[in-house]
């Protein structure tokens, strides 16, 4: 088996030192916050920047490890020298270990470390690496092999299946959605059938959908990875157009999967994977954003079903879809918390306008309004407002034996959804990326392309050396995901991958000058689009506190 250099394992074991660090802090915090049930999360809270601080350390970490594995990965696959894929693994094995020193030395006491502690991510050897990997004339030589290969950031080391369905929605992506993409973002309109029509043929609601129920996916396992490629293609051509259509009903389908009857996937699994109807997912409200548990939207039982009234918010392709799965709270005792929201399938019309009033023959009124935003623009995001709306028992999620059980049923869901955009945010990078290695060989200033001077050298090699650890990060979560393990990971690269995103596309804008800020320029697009990344599928804050932050402390 073919070894990465020392280089790359002097960088592991400063990794391991840097884990034991970490590692001492998430002991600490714990001892402060056990209380008489465990780790009390009002104790918890008053160590919110240190808990955040940490799941970034560990997610950086996580990062740098799966960077190594792939180099090792890669250096098996070519003949001789260091290949360019450990160089930027060392890169950034040396860019999370500074950012792991720097936060923990900038307020050590927050993290119950003494400077002793501290000093341990300090030492002369470790500097030493990493001032070799971060040096400037390292980093503008990784940029003028980057800008040689035209763009190429390392081997994608895709199976043969993977290959073929990245191909395809390449071509895809390329020939259909890129040319609509700006006239969607910038007219603001939904989704035209030019690409929902060639998508549904080709099968794309049903990768998340087992071929028992009409899906693509096998009935013997997951396949997390095909859903990644592909998603990834298709963000590359548009996120807002193409590359977030497969979201709804990967959630819906996981959800179901987990929780629905037999009758319930029978029924409904074949349709969405026929893209007909389509689905959106109603869960967050105006007051309780990520706070899932909080929810308010009510659900009153009646006679033969029940009586959804209340408001949901940020519920994309509301207005297209014709099926909602909605989050509410089926017992009004509110002390039950997430044990008392139920998961109903709200069918309605298909409406194209930024405005729908969809009126049931039992009297309710279901109604939205898109929400204007700087981005993200083709699938509209609504307001929705629940008016008496009749839900029947048998769209119950689950039947009678899902009440009470809805906030499961969603985290299965949002599981798929957090690995998914993580792919979606590598497909922005990736144009942004394109994008800014062209224009760096096009734009000439002071009598040369700006592609020949260090700065942006050194630029683009921190762009390459960031979209391939996110792309691979995600590729390898995906591969746990398959084999049923991988779900804090998930959040991890969630979180790693979208904030990356935002910083990118920044520097491709940058790249562009004025041009960039244009916009006519689609990097202008790519940076706005990657803004949301952070924000939708589970918060930063969010990710970071309640579920990465949370899950070590409980684990250690």
């Amino acid at each position: 088996m073919t070894e990465v250099t020392s280089d790359m394992q002097d960088g592991l074991q400063y990794l391991e030192s840097a884990d034991s660090v970490i590692r001492k802090s998430l002991i600490w915090i714990k001892q402060q916050c056990i209380g008489g049930k465990g780790v009390s999360n009002e104790k918890l809270d008053e160590h919110q920047m240190a808990s955040f601080d940490l799941a970034w350390c560990a997610a950086e970490s996580t990062a740098a490890r799966f960077a190594a594995e792939y180099a090792r990965k890669a250096a098996a696959a070519t003949s001789g020298g260091v290949c360019l894929e450990e160089r930027m693994a060392r890169v950034f094995c040396a860019e999370a270990l500074q950012n792991i020193h720097n936060r923990l030395r900038a307020r050590p006491q927050s993290f119950g470390l003494s400077d002793a502690d501290v000093a341990d991510l300090a030492s002369s050897t470790l500097s030493r690496f990493c001032q070799t990997q971060l040096d400037a004339g390292n980093l503008e030589a990784l940029g003028r092999e980057v800008i040689a290969l035209n763009g190429v950031s390392g081997a994608y080391l895709l199976d043969e299946h993977a290959m073929m369905m990245q191909d395809t929605f390449r071509k895809l992506a390329t020939n259909v959605v890129m040319p609509l993409a700006e006239e969607i973002h910038r007219e603001d309109r939904i989704i035209p059938p030019e690409i929902l029509d060639p998508l549904t043929e080709m099968g794309c609601f049903g990768l998340s959908i087992p071929e028992r129920y009409g899906g693509l996916q096998s009935d013997d396992h997951e396949d997390n990875m095909g859903m990644i490629v592909v998603t990834e293609e298709l963000s590359r051509g548009s996120l807002g157009a193409a590359g977030s259509l497969i979201t709804r009903p990967e959630i819906l389908s996981r959800a179901l999967l987990k929780g629905g009857t037999e009758e319930q996937r029978q029924k409904w699994l074949p349709q969405v994977a026929l893209g007909d109807p389509l689905c959106a997912i109603a869960v967050t409200e105006p007051d309780t954003g990520s706070d899932v548990a909080a929810m308010r939207l009510k659900a009153s039982k009646c006679d033969g079903g029940w009586i959804l009234d209340g408001v949901k918010t940020w519920c994309t392709m509301a207005g297209k879809a014709g099926l909602l799965l909605v989050l509410a709270r089926s017992n009004p005792d509110r002390s039950l918390g997430h044990r008392g929201l139920s998961m109903f399938l709200v069918e309605k019309d298909s409406y194209e306008g930024h405005d729908f009033e969809y009126r049931q023959v039992q009297g309710g009124v279901l109604t939205g309004r898109a929400i204007s935003t700087i981005g993200y623009r083709g699938m509209h995001s609504y307001e929705v407002f629940f008016d008496n709306v009749f839900v029947p028992d048998e769209n119950l999620v689950g039947g009678p034996a899902g009440e009470g059980k809805g906030f499961y049923f969603t985290m299965a869901g949002f599981a798929g959804g957090r690995i998914q955009t993580a792919a979606r945010a590598i497909g922005v990078m990736q144009a942004a990326f394109e994008r800014a290695v062209s224009y760096s060989q096009e734009r000439k200033a002071f009598g040369k392309p700006i592609g020949d001077f260090q700065l942006t050298l050194v630029k683009l090699a921190r762009m390459a050396t960031l979209l391939t650890v996110s792309r691979q990060f995600t590729y390898a979560v995906g591969s746990l995901m398959d084999q049923g393990l991988g779900q804090m990971e998930a959040s991890m690269v969630k979180l790693f991958t979208c904030r990356t995103a935002e910083w990118l596309t920044r520097e491709a804008m940058q790249i562009h000058g004025g041009m960039g800020y244009a916009e006519e320029s689609p990097v202008s697009r790519y940076f706005l689009d990657a803004r949301v990344l952070s924000i939708f599928e589970g918060a930063e804050e969010t990710l970071a506190l309640k579920v990465i932050a949370r899950s070590l402390i409980d684990a250690v």
